[in-house]
């Protein structure tokens, strides 16, 4: 099924271009792809970026917040970097340009995720305890694209790399992940006879 994908913020989008368009910005972008690219480039695909502020391990609701917004920088048919926006007191502001192996990950992931049978609404959620970026797949297709947490439903995606343990591009339940994380970041009990 065709993902529901949702219109970014139209100054993140005019920030994007702003950049694009800006020869010492492209040059200054450290992507070697943006560097020799020929040709016109266009922002893609935008994805609204949350980071999970407190995962939960017993049924609680996650809680996230909504930091970005990321777009596919595409030259012809393949996307040669990505470009992240960032909430500013001034509203949505151009961040920074990357290429690298999330780049080719999320496209992938979004790729598998087109062949489901169901649609959905596609985010990114990051872990950055983990280092671990994931494609959210969102069952609410309707859903304000700057608001919500991952319902028990929605998919998540680990994109490679994956920290060890979790398997990248493989689809996890939100309700079976999400407390497989918690678990991860929680701090250890100390053990007997170890000072706390």
């Amino acid at each position: 099924m065709p993902l529901h994908v949702p219109p970014a913020p139209a100054p993140a989008l005019r920030s994007v271009l702003t950049a694009l368009g800006s020869p010492t910005a492209v040059r200054d972008a450290r992507t070697p792809a943006l560097q020799s690219v020929q040709g016109p480039l266009s922002p893609e695909l935008p994805l609204p970026v949350y980071v999970l502020n407190r995962p939960t391990t017993a049924g609680g609701a996650p809680r996230t917040m909504l930091t970005g917004w990321r777009f596919l920088i595409r030259s012809g048919d393949r996307a040669v970097a990505a470009a992240d926006t960032m909430l500013t007191p001034d509203g949505w502001a151009f961040s920074r340009f990357f290429e690298g192996p999330y780049l080719t990950a999320t496209e992938r992931a979004l790729r598998q995720a087109e062949t489901l049978q169901k649609g959905y609404q596609p985010r990114l959620l990051a872990v950055p305890d983990l280092y671990m970026l994931t494609l959210w797949l969102h069952e609410n297709t309707d859903a304000e694209p700057a608001e919500g947490s991952p319902a028990p439903a929605d998919l998540l995606v680990p994109l490679a790399p994956a920290p060890p343990g979790f398997a990248a591009h493989r689809p996890h339940r939100v309700s079976e992940l999400l407390p497989v994380i918690g678990l991860r970041l929680a701090p250890s009990a100390p053990l007997m006879g170890t000072p706390a």
